[in-house]
């Protein structure tokens, strides 16, 4: 329902799961038939906001529509999940400074690119960025990308402004390095802000993502849970296609890739794992 004007748009029998099924199709995000009034729910006020007065009407525009692009951008931002945080999961972050960047270096003096795909609001690669510095590697030729399908969450990564709840694994001590107030909440420092470049990408989307998975190092974490396993062997069959052999992919603790890739190798790494391009 619209709250402002109390219009509610119809939903005629049968258009989720067709409305569901496109939105896979689209963007890997699927939603189980218990789910199905969730995602309703999240699409409801696009359709309203496009004078669609059922949903069936705003399925087929988001289908056949000439102005599909910026529909698709209304779609992403609605569906994004915006909750992270810093220093969240870091045995991948210390095992990347403490093995993976000391071994690159070790045999070329090429940039290495670390590419943190559906980044959300941009608290891991900045967390990736921290603990380069601490760990050394101030004045090395590292580039960090971060991409993420949600226009908004991008738009929060460049302002890179953060309230508490972000915080709450991060020492007190890094956050006064590498933060300074801002109102009520806390900016990263700009100079250290701007050595992270941002893009929108849909990771179903070959084009947008294939040269940001040619990177050595890829984190695409806690995006999968949200996709079904036909999307996840899309998604990673596309990264293995671009990704240089020894390549190293790091997801989501509760993700797992076995039985849905050939290409990869698990391979336990100190105290965590990692994907390895074979």
């Amino acid at each position: 329902m619209d709250v402002a004007t109390g219009r509610k748009l119809l939903v005629p029998a049968g258009i989720q799961p067709l409305l569901r099924d496109l939105i896979h199709e689209r963007t890997g995000i699927f939603f189980d038939s218990g789910r199905l009034d969730l995602l309703v729910e999240k699409i409801e006020p696009l359709a309203i906001e496009r004078n669609c007065y059922s949903l069936l009407e705003y399925y087929y525009l988001l289908k056949y529509e000439e102005n599909g692009v910026d529909d698709w951008a209304r779609v992403m931002d609605a569906l994004s999940v915006q909750e992270t945080y810093f220093w969240r999961e870091m045995a991948q972050i210390h095992l990347l400074t403490s093995v993976l960047v000391p071994e690159w270096f070790k045999k070329t003096t090429a940039p290495l690119q670390i590419w943190s795909a559906a980044c959300a609001t941009g608290e891991e690669p900045y967390s990736i960025l921290i603990a380069l510095l601490e760990a050394g590697y101030e004045g090395y030729p590292i580039e960090i990308r971060g991409s993420d399908g949600s226009e908004s969450a991008l738009e929060k990564c460049r302002a890179a402004i953060y309230r508490e709840k972000s915080f709450r694994c991060l020492s007190p001590d890094l956050k006064a390095k590498y933060f300074v107030p801002d109102g009520n909440a806390w900016r990263l420092r700009p100079e250290i802000a701007r050595r992270v470049t941002f893009q929108r990408a849909n990771l179903l989307a070959t084009e947008e993502i294939s040269a940001l998975a040619r990177a050595p190092v890829v984190f695409c974490r806690n995006v999968f849970i949200y996709f079904s396993p036909h999307a996840i062997r899309q998604t990673v069959a596309t990264f293995a296609s671009r990704m240089p052999p020894r390549a190293h992919l790091f997801v989501g603790a509760s993700e797992s890739l076995l039985r849905l890739t050939a290409d990869f190798e698990l391979k336990e790494m100190g105290d965590t794992f990692a994907y390895v391009r074979i």
